[in-house]
């Protein structure tokens, strides 16, 4: 019953900052950040115009009062996603990707390493790689049919993460959406915790 009365949630709203949003909604900032950034607000992240309100954002840069619904639909949306802060997962869009680029790579079947070392300008930076078996010190998840192999020492700072793949014209490849992470870089390659 307790969580029927959570229809409460807070939502964005035109009228907040985009600092405003990203700091309101920590655990969804880096999902927010990359839906803005899609929609074409490319200073997103760079902290060039966080004071202004995402209506002021949208409509300056060109964008319709429709296209700012939208947007304000999506990042909503992403609003309602449900973590699952007890595993990793794959979104469906990235398990076919890597799926794809095992095939390329004669790698059939392999597993996915996925960590995070010291180094960027956020403190620490994500590492995909192949992996073709667990090692005794990983803990193993599966998501979308993809073995998924994380070093036990790094779930702390891991756990709750989804892995997504993102195919644009300002850049493609895998993102990381970390519920963990307290802050990023401009472009989005380290976080901080």
């Amino acid at each position: 019953m307790a969580e029927e009365k959570q229809t409460d949630v807070m939502q964005i709203t035109r009228d907040m900052t985009i600092e405003e949003i990203l700091t309101t909604f920590p655990q969804k900032s880096q999902k927010l950040a990359q839906e803005m950034t899609r929609a074409g607000l490319h200073c997103v992240g760079c902290q060039a115009a966080v004071w202004e309100t995402l209506e002021a954002g949208v409509l300056g840069h060109g964008f319709t009062v429709d296209e700012l619904e939208n947007l304000l639909q999506r990042l909503n949306k992403i609003l309602e996603e449900k973590i699952d802060p007890n595993t990793i997962t794959v979104t469906e869009r990235a398990a076919e990707k890597y799926r794809a680029i095992l095939q390329d790579e004669g790698k059939a079947g392999y597993g996915l390493r996925f960590g995070d070392m010291a180094g960027g300008c956020s403190g620490f930076e994500y590492i995909l790689d192949y992996s073709e078996a667990a090692t005794e010190e990983d803990e193993v998840f599966v998501s979308q049919g993809v073995e998924i192999h994380i070093n036990r020492n790094m779930l702390p700072r891991l756990l709750g993460c989804e892995i997504d793949y993102i195919d644009g014209l300002n850049g493609s490849g895998f993102k990381i959406s970390n519920p963990n992470a307290r802050g990023s870089c401009g472009c989005g390659k380290s976080q901080s915790y």
